[in-house]
């Protein structure tokens, strides 16, 4: 009986395991590369309508060309509080008006940002692999229960084996990720 509630504990760990790369993905898509994407203004968040709204809710996110994103924005009233939100959102980016639509020119990225960038990414990475760590602890404390329960010794060292290959194999893939995205952001 231990034994199965521990394998769906297992699929639990991983559900989450996987949620904290999925984080990881969209702080990394929010790093500039130099390079024009939707997906970058993804964290900035307008205050719309009372509530925090994300941009490609109060408008439509267009990347025409390979260093320009625009934002049609829906509403007129919310264009000036779209600029803002952009302008506060940290990403280095200077909007300019033209009627409802806001153009975000991406400039060339200097070799100083280019590093302090790569400094960004590997924090957001350190953030990933505690949030991972944090779901191994979870997962050791059910095996000292399940253990406190009655588990046999070796059915616990399989399973923490388990559990910490699971542990390991995500923190390769956010280093990966990582390097992946480090080269992306040197690339000139």
């Amino acid at each position: 009986m231990a034994d199965e509630e521990l394998e769906i504990d297992l699929d639990d760990l991983k559900r989450r395991m996987d949620g904290a790369m999925a984080a990881l993905k969209t702080e990394f898509a929010s790093l500039r590369t130099g390079r024009a994407s939707a997906s970058m203004l993804e964290p900035v968040m307008v205050e719309a309508y009372g509530q925090r709204t994300p941009i490609n809710q109060v408008g439509t996110v267009n990347v025409p060309e390979p260093r320009m994103v625009t934002i049609n924005v829906w509403d007129k009233a919310m264009v000036g509080k779209v600029e803002k939100a952009i302008r506060e959102s940290g990403l280095g980016i200077n909007p300019q008006l033209n009627g409802t639509i806001i153009m975000l020119p991406i400039p060339e990225l200097n070799e100083e940002r280019r590093r302090e960038l790569t400094k960004v990414a590997g924090q957001y990475a350190e953030q990933g692999r505690v949030a991972i760590r944090n779901v191994r602890r979870d997962g050791m404390e059910q095996l000292k229960k399940a253990k406190a329960a009655g588990m046999s010794e070796d059915d616990h060292k399989i399973w923490h084996d388990e559990v910490q290959e699971l542990t390991d194999r995500y923190i390769a893939e956010v280093d990966k990720a990582l390097e992946h995205k480090q080269k992306e952001i040197m690339q000139v």
